[in-house]
């Protein structure tokens, strides 16, 4: 007897695990009495020296007969996931289902005699090895194929390759269809009568692509893809004669093909307003990158993952141009860094040329009149994003004009915090509700002596510190 083992009362609050593998590869195709009297059987291993882990005992627990219990242990042992070490009294050894995966499992020949001699007449052109052989038996019994079934795949590989075709490329059509759960003789043949309606078109698409061989399972697996996408036999004639003369034009058609589905493009005229805006999209990449201070051997990656992006999202040509050409001046010389300016111009609605001349007009108009009352109240610095949040509030939010503002000035000068002091006396009369200069004056008991007043001209041409501060205001603006 052991000297440590579970408590009853531990034993049923405990869990059983169950290995994911066993799930996927060996429940769904075992019979549900096999499939009990396995999982039971994990159960009771937990408590493995107990005198009540009996055959009978278990055929009890499971109100089966033992011979059931035996026959399902049976099948488990030939599926390599336990071991049958006595017969009286009965033993069984559960085994790491990795390890049973990982180690080249025996079958039993005469199992397979029948499926062994229609194989080999098929690969008549060669002889088939032993280890062809255990491949075969593997995906009947791994991957739950029907052996007619993968005879129908033999078969059809030969139609493809001729009777010497390699096995490496039986197997892998065969076990490319059962993880599809292609597995009986009449799901396979569903997909052959698919392949030979497909037939016509694909060798159609061959001969305008100028390849005159005979399609390879691959490939109609594929043509059958880009119909299922919803490409009819227009778009496919259309790109079949536009790739013609390329490398490899089967694998560039994919590409293609993949590329419009994205999009959305099912028709030739959607395809052909596409192909034009991407020869468009590829002379505005090259005049950004020539803006921007950069090369690029190909502009194609350049249109897909950014130009093509700017248009869709309303940017026109000249706009990116601009664009590009204000980054260059700012020291914003990547794709990327121009493309969180143009997401943040998105975002307040700036999408054209003028709307963009427009916004530069009146963040150069505010920073002008803010860099006027910085120097007022005795600072040199550039303006900032805080100067700007601020005077926003003052203008905009607490509505006060620019003569009470002006005024608040001359109480800040020689203050040892100006900015500070300003923003306190503007809130003090924000909070009072004033909005006249005669209020304001009466409020601080104060006669003015100095009164600022700011005329700004709004020219288009633009100096490199005008630029800078243009973008550091956009650059603080929160997407």
């Amino acid at each position: 007897m052991a000297f440590c083992k579970y408590s009853i009362d531990m034993l049923a609050n405990n869990t059983t695990a169950v290995d994911n593998i066993f799930i996927n590869n060996y429940l769904p195709y075992a019979d549900p009495v096999f499939v009990k009297v396995y999982l039971y059987g994990l159960y009771k291993c937990q408590d493995a020296n107990s005198q009540d882990n009996t055959l009978d005992q278990f055929a009890s627990e499971l109100n089966l007969p033992a011979e059931t219990i035996e026959k399902a242990f049976a099948y488990w042992q030939e599926q390599g996931l336990v071991q049958l070490i006595n017969v009286i009294p009965f033993e069984v050894r559960f085994l790491p289902i990795s390890d049973v995966l990982n180690n080249t499992k025996k079958y039993n020949a005469k199992k397979y005699e029948s499926f062994n001699a229609q194989a080999q007449e098929i690969l008549s052109g060669r002889m088939i090895t032993p280890n062809e052989y255990r491949e075969y038996y593997d995906i009947i019994e791994r991957f739950h194929m029907e052996k007619e079934a993968l005879l129908m795949v033999i078969n059809y590989c030969t139609s493809i390759k001729g009777n010497n075709v390699g096995y490496a490329y039986i197997t892998t059509i065969a076990k490319d269809w059962a993880n599809q759960k292609i597995t009986t003789a009449q799901q396979v043949e569903e997909r052959l009568l698919q392949f030979e309606t497909l037939r016509t078109g694909l060798e159609y698409v061959f001969k305008l692509m100028g390849i005159k061989r005979l399609p390879t399972v691959e490939e109609r697996i594929t043509y059958k893809k880009w119909v299922d996408q919803g490409f009819d036999d227009e778009v496919l004639t259309f790109v079949a004669k536009k790739v013609k003369g390329k490398n490899n034009p089967f694998t560039y058609m994919d590409n293609l093909l993949e590329r419009y589905y994205a999009l959305r493009r099912f028709t030739t005229s959607e395809i052909e307003v596409y192909e034009a805006e991407k020869t468009q999209a590829l002379q505005i990449a090259k005049t950004v990158a020539k803006n921007l201070g950069l090369y690029y051997e190909n502009l194609e990656p350049v249109v897909d993952n950014y130009i093509l992006n700017w248009l869709n999202l309303g940017f026109g040509d000249k706009m990116l141009e601009d664009v590009a050409n204000y980054c260059f001046k700012s020291n914003i010389r990547t794709l990327e860094g121009m493309n969180t300016i143009l997401n943040k111009f998105y975002k307040l609605g700036i999408l054209s040329e003028n709307s963009l001349q427009q916004y530069f007009n009146e963040v150069l108009v505010v920073d002008k009149r803010i860099k006027t009352i910085l120097e007022s109240i005795g600072l040199s610095r550039n303006v900032n994003q805080f100067d700007r949040d601020k005077y926003k509030i003052w203008t905009e939010l607490w509505k006060l004009n620019d003569e009470i503002i002006d005024y608040a000035c001359t109480l800040a000068v020689g203050k040892e915090q100006p900015m500070q002091y300003l923003a306190g006396i503007l809130s003090n009369l924000h909070d009072k509700n004033i909005t006249t200069i005669e209020d304001a004056k009466k409020s601080f008991d104060i006669v003015s002596t100095k009164e600022t007043k700011s005329n700004f001209s709004t020219g288009r041409s633009y100096s490199k510190a005008e630029v800078n501060s243009i973008f550091q205001a956009i650059e603080e603006i929160e997407i």
